[in-house]
């Protein structure tokens, strides 16, 4: 096909076109974000915060501690986080949060402006996203460099990024991958840079294998098109289609070391809510093709005005050859229509309806509609039928989106019809530049549709960011409440001799990444079930449907755990949850037994938990402690409230008012409250400091918490303040700890258990004293990939004491070792060796082929 001219503006530079062409894409695309942010006033531009929901609670602590691990500050390595959980299998979410080359640019930045890093690293990945999309636009069909980053731009600024993924910085991966791998089957499709793109393969498998599995699908399906209309016999067709399969299959194959352990992680996961699809209203689905709409449920699938016109006009377009109209068409439909229906939406999602958003494939949507709009400009501007047709189209969607209440009359629609005269005028001056004032009329038209593109995506970007404040928990940035955890932790930090947990008033979701640490505390998609069930079993509170989970601060398991230091901070003020009072952040220490431990028991199993937290702890601690009295609850009005009509077990307690829960126990006794379906305050009569509980039916618990004291008259009168209606158990709720047995118990532990203990990512060393027998236990969960041995015996699946990791002693061993390998690592190290020798021996077979093909020409 011949080449169209470069365009108005003159030569492309020297990068050519589809490099300037990229660099155009980019630099809109970082205005555009940027403007937006400061219009919000949104961080680093404002005083708003742009931590909101997973963000905060996830995606800047993991950054974090991958700068502590590439500064080699962190607790752990690639194998095991020793900071989390008490010990989690890394690898998994290394894959999952911080695999992308993108995310090694947080090194570069200093550790207490994490949130400016991560919000660099998002500015460029949606850049590169968008300089991709340019650069493939001009691979697919020569045309002007100025429309192929205006379109990169669309794409990169489409509704998916503004509204959802702009939060969910791993996404991102994602918007990148789909032009590259676009950009991969071209290289297939004309048998040029295969090594280059297996490359390219595993890299974007590697940087998100969730997004990177969507963007193959779309990939594909646009391989598959592309070789419908290309120029080919069916030969040519079949060797296109075996080059571009065996280019993705060893891509894949090179990313599986990560990618296979990433799936096992999920598999071990502390299960989530199954969700059913609901597909989305047409009203509302058409409603999010335009700026400024907002909603977490919908597919935003806005990608400018121009883009979208563009796209309408394609059908009509008598320039563009009848297939590649109708197959580029047919296409963006039937994705379209596969986002609706259930099966096809499970196939997009990889067979799981996920929690959140239910339209995470829709980049691909926005891509296929930028590729469209392409076609439709690559071939000569749209002329008046067309532009006339899409028009109509257009003004039919406005009406129908103007049934949605996602439409705001006042502002959507105006926005739009302003967008919309500015793309159409801008897009007829294009169509009729040849005349003597071609330079003028294309000036003028370029102005307009950038100017157009600029202004209603940035309004978009600042609309959403605005409203997510109102729809999402939002976490404040760095600041003197993170220093002041992060420098007391540093000054009590003992590890491995014991641990120093970050402390019960979090501030975010995942602490010990954050400020330092090795607590309970730890928030993944890839929980351990083992971890959650455990100290779920223990007392413990979680958020997110359990895959949250918090620290427990508890007497009890600070022993079983080896916590020897812990932070106590005031609550966090940005949440406001609880009010402030007047607290600093203190740190408070306990003697406790080392990491490792004997019992003289044999291993159990998690199952034998039972109802109580309280026997549950001592089960694990191997002493009787606590003094679990019968409880009598009272309402304000002094009658015993109603029992729970739904699945929350246990007496109601309501405001306004205080009700109240009496006991008798041992004068001198710590006095704890396990209500985990309470939400407010709790304090003994009297008390200074009261128990704080939040809880949210099905997505939250609380923990057990500390009251205080129990008076020398052994009476025990607990004051309850509901902040909302919630559940009190009708018995087992109070336990009263012995602190002297405790103290006891400990000491028989720390003279029994290791000597010595030394912990290097994945491996546990622990000298014993002589003759121990029993059972050791390692103060860690028993997640799957431990193995162990006791002395110079071979390594084994470590067993599980109650949750914990457990090894079998016969009284001759004097030291244990575990080791810890994450499961899937073999699996996928083999795919991954295999897919290299593959990629090597066709490297060096096609250098072969071409020697004697230089050699030995044909005549």
């Amino acid at each position: 096909m011949p080449r169209r001219p470069a365009g108005p503006a003159g030569p492309a530079g020297p990068a050519g076109p589809a490099g300037t062409a990229a660099l155009l894409a980019a630099a809109l695309t970082i205005v555009v974000l940027c403007a937006g942010d400061i219009i919000a006033r949104s961080y680093p531009f404002g005083s708003r915060t742009r931590s909101v929901n997973d963000l905060g609670n996830q995606y800047v602590p993991f950054h974090a501690h991958l700068w502590d691990m590439l500064h080699g500050r962190a607790d752990g390595g690639l194998l095991v986080n020793w900071q989390s959980g008490y010990g989690s299998s890394f690898l998994p979410d290394l894959g999952t949060y911080v695999s992308s080359p993108f995310a090694l640019l947080v090194g570069v930045f200093p550790r207490d402006e994490i949130d400016l890093a991560v919000y660099v690293i998002t500015l460029l990945k949606v850049a590169s996203a968008g300089a991709a999309m340019a650069w493939l636009l001009l691979r697919m069909r020569p045309g002007r460099w100025w429309a192929a980053g205006l379109l990169g731009a669309s794409y990169a600024l489409c509704g998916w990024t503004l509204a959802s993924a702009i939060y969910n910085t791993m996404w991102l991966d994602g918007l990148l991958a789909l032009p590259l791998l676009c950009l991969v089957g071209e290289w297939a499709l004309n048998d040029r840079r295969r090594v280059l793109g297996v490359i390219v393969v595993a890299l974007v498998w590697i940087a998100n294998f969730y997004t990177a599995y969507m963007a193959t699908l779309a990939a594909g399906l646009v391989v598959l098109l592309r070789l419908y209309l290309a120029d080919l016999d069916r030969r040519q067709r079949l060797a296109a289609a075996g080059r571009a399969v065996l280019t993705m299959a060893l891509g894949v194959g090179l990313a599986a070391p990560l990618v296979v352990v990433v799936y096992f992680g999920t598999k071990h996961a502390y299960p989530g809510v199954v969700r059913t699809f609901v597909p989305a209203s047409t009203e509302d689905m058409v409603a999010r093709l335009l700026p400024t709409t907002y909603n977490f449920g919908t597919p935003a699938i806005y990608v400018g005005t121009t883009a979208l016109l563009l796209a309408l006009a394609l059908p009509f377009h008598r320039k563009v050859p009848r297939p590649v109209r109708y197959g580029w068409t047919l296409l963006v439909v039937a994705v379209a229509l596969s986002f609706q229906w259930g099966p096809t939406h499970l196939l997009w999602h990889a067979f799981s309806t996920p929690n959140g958003s239910s339209y995470r494939q829709t980049f691909v949507l926005c891509g296929l509609l930028v590729i469209a709009a392409w076609h439709a400009l690559a071939y000569g501007p749209p002329g008046g039928r067309a532009l006339g047709a899409a028009g109509g189209l257009l003004a039919l969607i406005i009406a129908v989106a103007s049934r949605s209440a996602l439409t705001d009359r006042s502002f959507v629609l105006p926005l739009t019809l302003v967008a919309a005269a500015g793309a159409l005028c801008g897009l007829a001056l294009l169509a009729r530049h040849h005349s003597g004032r071609r330079t003028v009329l294309a000036g003028l038209a370029v102005t307009l549709l950038i100017g157009t593109q600029v202004a209603e995506a940035t309004a978009t970007s600042a609309v959403a960011t605005r409203l997510r404040f109102g729809h999402l928990d939002d976490y404040a940035p760095w600041g003197a409440r993170q220093q002041q955890q992060a420098d007391a932790i540093a000054e009590a930090d003992g590890w491995p001799t014991y641990r120093t947990d970050p402390g019960r008033e979090q501030t975010v979701g995942n602490d010990p990444l954050l400020v330092g640490g090795q607590g309970a505390q730890y928030y993944s998609s890839l929980t351990a079930d083992v971890l959650s069930r455990t100290l779920i079993a223990l007392g413990d509170g979680y958020t997110s449907r359990g895959r949250n989970i918090q620290s427990l601060d508890n007497a009890v398991t600070d022993a079983i755990f080896s916590v020897g230091a812990r932070v106590h901070s005031p609550p966090d003020p940005h949440q406001g949850w609880f009010p402030q009072d007047g607290t600093k952040v203190t740190v408070s220490r306990q003697d406790v037994p080392p990491l490792v431990t004997v019992r003289p028991t044999v291993g159990a199993n998690v199952s034998a938990f039972g109802p109580s937290p309280y026997r549950n702890q001592e089960l694990l601690l191997g002493a009787r402690v606590y003094t679990v009295p019968p409880i009598t609850v009272r309402t304000p009005a002094g009658k015993q409230p109603p029992r729970s009509a739904d699945s929350r077990p246990g007496l109601r307690v309501n405001g306004p008012g205080m009700s109240t829960i009496t006991a008798t126990c041992r004068a001198g006794s710590e006095a704890y409250l396990w209500a985990p379906h309470f939400s407010g305050t709790a304090s003994i009569t009297g008390a200074q400091t009261p128990g704080r509980f939040r809880s949210d039916p099905g997505t939250k618990i609380a923990a057990i918490a500390h009251l205080g004291t129990v008076p020398a008259s052994g009476r025990l009168r607990i004051e309850l303040s509901p902040n909302r209606p919630g559940v009190v158990p009708e018995s087992g709720a109070v336990g009263c700890l012995d602190t002297g047995r405790l103290r006891a118990t400990v000491d028989q532990l720390k003279a029994t258990g290791a000597t010595k203990v030394s912990v290097s990512d994945g491996t546990i060393r622990a000298e014993l004293p002589p003759g121990s027998k029993g059972t050791a236990v390692v103060a860690a969960p028993r997640i799957a990939g431990w193995r162990c041995a006791a002395g110079g015996a071979d390594a084994v699946p470590a067993k599980q004491y109650y949750g914990l990791i457990a090894v079998p002693l016969d009284g001759s061993s004097t030291s244990l070792t575990c080791t810890f390998h994450p499961p899937g690592l073999r699996l996928g190290g083999a795919v991954g060796a295999a897919s290299l020798l593959t990629l090597i021996a066709l490297s060096v077979l096609a250098a072969v082929r071409r020697r004697r093909a230089h050699h030995h020409p044909s005549a």
